[in-house]
């Protein structure tokens, strides 16, 4: 899974720096940390993706193969009739 990387420090000075208290900066921080951790865990990366739709590409693959089949022995078919 995914996770990202925020800074809490550069991030309660930053709100120090706009007028912020430092508790209030320290806090806001935290939390936000908190949220990134917990709302990041359901994220999917690319290759988990890729893994889930291999076998559907697989399932696509062959498909397409025998609608191929399946049209061309339809052709046929139909040439032969009205030939």
């Amino acid at each position: 899974m995914s996770s990202i990387t925020f800074n809490t420090l550069k991030f309660a000075q930053r709100l120090e720096k706009a007028g912020a208290t430092r508790e209030y900066a320290a806090a806001e921080a935290e939390a936000l940390s908190e949220v990134f951790e917990t709302g990041t865990q359901e994220l999917i990366t690319k290759s988990d993706l890729q893994q889930e739709l291999a076998p559907i590409r697989t399932d696509l693959a062959v498909l397409k193969w025998m609608m191929g089949a399946m049209l061309a022995i339809g052709m046929t078919i139909l040439f032969k009739l009205f030939s």
